[in-house]
């Protein structure tokens, strides 16, 4: 669906943005999907994430299907009022088409849990106090303890689950880290408190390395009060390019998609990569790394973890009963661990590596349901 959303401005002027919400399938259960607020937000983009969020959660095991939604606008450029008005809007559009048993969008790329508070407001006008039409509210409208690290969390529990399957733990590893945005500071945090070695990582504004391990602590603290980790004094800089290649043994991309291609796919070092962004690798690179050898844990199953405790705060809002931290942390684990087996499984049947088999696990589960629906054409 596609709709148009005018609010007045600050200054008094009329603006128009264009707002999309693509539902791609519901026969697991409710949809699932980020909004995203980006300027260059358009359907080809959404249709595909929406299909990316039906087969992640299949491959979660979680009752979800997939969606996705946004509006092209830069956030940057709007005052807080004016992303209000906006974000009102654009619920009073769609209102519709989400529910708690329908559709259930979450924050993405610009959007956060202030958003969310303001969907959750303007859809309850129209259909009563609805806390779970949206995940990733503030703590204080319902929203659930554990969700900021979630992604972060659920890459640690990934990693653990592959490393473990190759008769190594965490511990012990060299990590590199492109990105150290929510999931990327957060992987770094939780891997360097489980005893593995960051030795480097990038963002936009530089990238660092030490040898020896850089202090996560202080790297967390520089980047709060700096706005990026440009001028820690922890490490040594490098250019931001190389940081896919350095020498290291478990390579996190956590940035953008595409960013493993056929120009540096060869000279990628890392035995294991873990895919904390969407889509970080293209098929070109993923086919000369599976000759090289490199283990790739795919997008899909390694940064499912967000969307799995989206799944927590829905169930806790359902039930009106609120869980503690540690044991949204403990549900995760048990639910990366368990996609990692199911994944591991369908790997042995059909010989074939990670990403074939988190896809097949993720149709297989989706096409039963459709079967098992009455829906077959």
């Amino acid at each position: 669906m596609q709709v148009e959303c005018t609010i007045p401005k600050d200054d008094g002027t009329l603006a128009t943005f264009v707002g999309f919400r693509v539902q791609h399938d519901n026969a697991r259960g409710p949809m699932k999907g980020g909004i995203r607020y980006h300027p260059e937000v358009e359907p080809d983009e959404v249709n595909a994430l929406a299909q990316l969020m039906t087969w992640k959660t299949a491959v979660a095991n979680i009752p979800y299907g997939g969606a996705k939604g946004g509006i092209g606008c830069d956030p940057a450029e709007l005052s807080s009022s004016e992303l209000e008005r906006l974000t009102r809007v654009f619920t009073q559009k769609i209102h519709d088409l989400i529910g708690v048993q329908t559709d259930v969008p979450a924050p993405d790329m610009g959007t956060g849990p202030q958003t969310m508070a303001w969907i959750l407001d303007e859809y309850s006008k129209f259909h009563g106090h609805s806390p779970a039409v949206v995940t990733g509210k503030p703590i204080d409208l319902g929203g659930s303890l554990g969700r900021d690290a979630a992604t972060g969390r659920g890459v640690l529990f990934g990693t653990e689950a592959l490393l473990k399957e190759h008769g190594r733990s965490v511990s012990g590893q060299r990590f590199v880290i492109q990105g150290f945005g929510n999931v990327g500071s957060w992987a770094a945090q939780l891997i360097s408190e489980k005893g593995g070695k960051v030795v480097a990582v990038s963002d936009i504004t530089g990238a660092i390395k030490n040898s020896n391990g850089l202090d996560i602590p202080s790297l967390l603290k520089h980047s709060r009060e700096h706005r990026g980790i440009k001028g820690f004094h922890g490490g040594d800089p490098i250019d931001p390019k190389s940081i896919l290649v350095e020498d290291c043994d478990v390579l996190i991309p956590a940035a953008l998609g595409g960013v493993i291609n056929r120009e540096n796919a060869n000279e990628i070092k890392a035995k294991f990569i873990v895919e904390a962004a969407n889509h970080p690798t293209d098929p070109e690179a993923d086919e000369i790394l599976k000759k090289k050898g490199v283990v790739i844990l795919p997008d899909i199953l390694a940064n499912s973890g967000g969307v799995t405790v989206s799944y927590f705060e829905w169930v806790q809002n359902i039930q009106g009963f609120m869980w503690d931290e540690e044991k949204v942390n403990n549900e995760l684990r048990t639910y990366m661990t368990k996609g990692f087996k199911d994944v591991k499984n369908m790997c042995k049947t059909h010989n074939c590596d990670l990403r074939m088999g988190a896809f097949t696990l993720a149709v297989n589960r989706v096409a039963r349901a459709t079967v098992l629906r009455g829906w077959e054409a």
